[in-house]
């Protein structure tokens, strides 16, 4: 059976954010015993991402190794009609990706001790996101 939902993420400022508590929160009391979250990112200026989700300085050394990749400003960019934040953020989200998969079991998503989903807000003023939860069981 497959099951999908949409779910729209409150606008985050830009970094990386944990979401894995809004994920289960949005999807209680409907995943089966066992089966497979997917999850994809309808936006092109942010990515999802499975990482470390206990030591926040994990989540900041990300935003700044990736800046340090793809910095803002440089000079041979042409798309440039939405900001100086835009075309990066497009070359970021390509690297990171736009969806995950994780495993149900019991019931709950099958991270592991120290995983989390991160949401990678890559603008400036990103906005609300929305996702595709599908699930199959």
């Amino acid at each position: 059976m497959v099951q999908q939902k949409e779910i729209t993420l409150q606008a985050y400022p830009r970094g990386y954010h944990i979401i894995s508590p809004v994920i289960e929160q949005q999807l209680s009391g409907s995943l089966p015993d066992r089966g497979v979250l997917h999850l994809f990112i309808k936006h092109t200026s942010a990515a999802l991402t499975i990482n470390e989700n206990a030591d926040p300085d994990v989540r900041e050394d990300f935003e700044s190794i990736v800046n340090h990749i793809v910095p803002e400003g440089l000079p041979f960019l042409k798309h440039t009609l939405e900001g100086p934040d835009d075309m990066p953020a497009h070359i970021k989200a390509a690297m990171i990706g736009s969806s995950v998969s994780i495993p149900i079991s019991n019931g709950r998503l099958n991270l592991g001790t120290w995983q989390g989903i991160y949401l990678c807000e890559f603008r400036n003023h990103g906005g609300q996101r929305k996702l595709v939860a599908t699930v199959y069981s």
